[in-house]
């Protein structure tokens, strides 16, 4: 015979509650002012973007149980709330379930696979549109050693048709917060990585343990070089010199500045044929161009 489950008496769909911790202003006060403390004392920054709306975010690289403490003074500076997926089960337990939903908890059913999850998203953001909410995932699945990320947050977002913001704790530059609101396009593997270029130099409280691996910084990129390759983003493809001018609306672009943003390994070489198949030089973003651009944002 087995045993009954005492959480079985209601499979009642649990909803996101749309009042919570982070809706009560002398609670957010309190925690707003305690967290300017710390972060000022131990000279920490909040990256300056401002996210707005609803979004999937990334919390990356997460090694450390001290990431979401830098995470929420993040949070707590943007005045955005947070959402975080948790076992529906442990929402059922009376009192305890209440307080972990008003920290800001998603109730998830394991068994609807993601589509419980994607349905509680949408109808919340159908009804909170206008405010500043984090639904925040760590694609690492585990502050231990991985090898590679969990999609879920791709498939989420995909579904959900919400942006992806890219957030970090940086140990090293000793900066949180969110740095690039990333778009979807139709190529889920190209987007994966250029996300995932962008975490690259973005150094974990412990590096060896993150994934992507930490590459160091990226390098420093002058006004002119942040147009170049802005101008081959927003590209999406390969592009001759001319239109790199064109498109970054400079006065003229030497080889030799190309070139040497291929020695930084931003961009790269490459051909492009014409429709009476004559072959012209070419440059694109590299994965650590993309990465970089992804930054731009909050430098």
């Amino acid at each position: 015979m087995t045993t009954p489950d005492p959480f079985q008496h209601n499979k009642t769909p649990i909803p996101i509650l749309d009042r919570t911790l982070f809706d009560n202003r002398f609670v957010k006060f309190v925690c707003r002012t305690f967290f300017k403390i710390v972060f000022r004392l131990f000279n920490w920054r909040v990256a300056p973007l401002v996210p707005e709306g609803c979004g999937v975010t990334i919390a990356a690289p997460h090694t450390s149980n001290w990431d979401i403490f830098y995470a929420l003074g993040a949070a707590l500076h943007y005045d955005a709330k947070i959402y975080f997926s948790i076992k529906e089960d442990w929402c059922r337990v009376p009192l305890l379930g209440f307080f972990i939903r008003y920290m800001g908890a998603i109730p998830i059913d394991r068994s609807s696979n993601a589509n419980g999850q994607v349905d509680k998203i949408k109808a919340f953001v159908a009804r909170n549109k206008h405010q500043r909410v984090f639904f925040l995932i760590t694609p690492e699945g585990t502050r231990g050693k991985v090898e590679k990320w969990r999609s879920g947050f791709y498939h989420v977002a995909k579904d959900c048709e919400l942006p992806i913001f890219l957030a970090k704790v940086d140990y090293a530059k000793k900066e949180t917060g969110v740095f690039h609101t990333f778009h979807l396009t139709d190529d889920k593997a190209k987007d994966i990585a250029s996300i995932q270029a962008s975490y690259t130099s973005v150094c974990a409280k412990y590096p060896k343990n993150q994934y992507p691996p930490y590459s160091g910084p990226l390098p420093r990129l002058n006004l002119l070089e942040e147009r170049i390759v802005t101008a081959l983003y927003e590209l999406k493809g390969k592009a001759t010199r001319a239109e790199i001018i064109a498109r970054s609306k400079i006065d003229s672009l030497t080889t030799e500045m190309l070139e040497f943003l291929v020695d930084k390994g931003l961009l790269e070489t490459v051909n492009k044929y014409s429709s009476n198949n004559e072959v012209s030089s070419c440059y694109q973003l590299t994965l650590l161009g993309n990465g970089a651009f992804l930054h731009l944002q909050s430098s």
